[in-house]
């Protein structure tokens, strides 16, 4: 069976963004960046919400975003070589090759493609993460942790829902920011639940014109 994995930028209080929507602090440079190029490489089928596709499908939609940077256009080459399935109500139709459009989030659907897959999945966005670790779909995440704290906005990981995980392997980059590998263990149904998220969050991008990893 294909693994599911949750990586996102995160400050060390747990934020991937500020109470005012900042994020300029998750600028990756090239060895972190790298890191992500490697990380996502093998993925088969990304996952998301409306607006986190709409800001990643600049990897394959505008190539200015890439032309002065070797290692951002391996980025935009391992972004556009993996399917993608968006989960929205009101996106009309998919602005990117290889996308799929789902109007509603089937956790039993995704756990069929998990079986089906010879290739890892990853799911992009605090929010649709929150759907996936609730129905215990999450396999592995990668909370990528930079050095600062924000002291408040749109949280990395579900509020109210327990979360047992299993440090696998950690990585320190020369930037200070820290990779936490966890696989998560098996949730308890007793356990709380996330609150319900909106469709389609959006993930921060490392600079206010670029959409990150």
């Amino acid at each position: 069976m294909a693994r599911l994995i949750y990586a996102i930028n995160a400050s060390l209080d747990g934020y991937i963004e500020d109470a005012e929507g900042n994020f300029d602090w998750t600028v990756p440079d090239d060895e972190l960046h790298t890191f992500f190029n490697d990380l996502l490489r093998p993925i088969g089928t990304q996952l998301y919400g409306r607006r986190m596709y709409e800001t990643m499908a600049v990897w394959e939609n505008d190539p200015s975003f890439t032309e002065d940077s070797e290692v951002l256009r391996d980025f935009a080459a391992v972004w556009q070589a993996a399917d993608k399935i968006v989960y929205s109500t009101t996106l009309e139709a998919p602005i990117t090759a290889r996308t799929r459009l789902e109007r509603t989030f089937d956790p039993e659907a995704v756990r069929r493609l998990k079986a089906e897959s010879s290739a890892d999945l990853a799911i992009g966005g605090p929010e649709l993460a929150a759907r996936a670790f609730e129905a215990g779909l999450i396999d592995e995440c990668h909370l990528v942790l930079h050095p600062v704290a924000v002291g408040g906005g749109k949280r990395a990981l579900p509020r109210n829902l327990r979360l047992d995980l299993e440090l696998l392997q950690e990585r320190r980059f020369a930037c200070g920011v820290v990779d936490l590998h966890y696989r998560v263990r098996p949730p308890d149904p007793g356990r709380g639940r996330a609150p319900t998220p909106e469709e389609g969050t959006a993930s921060p991008p490392p600079d206010q014109r670029r959409a990150s990893p």
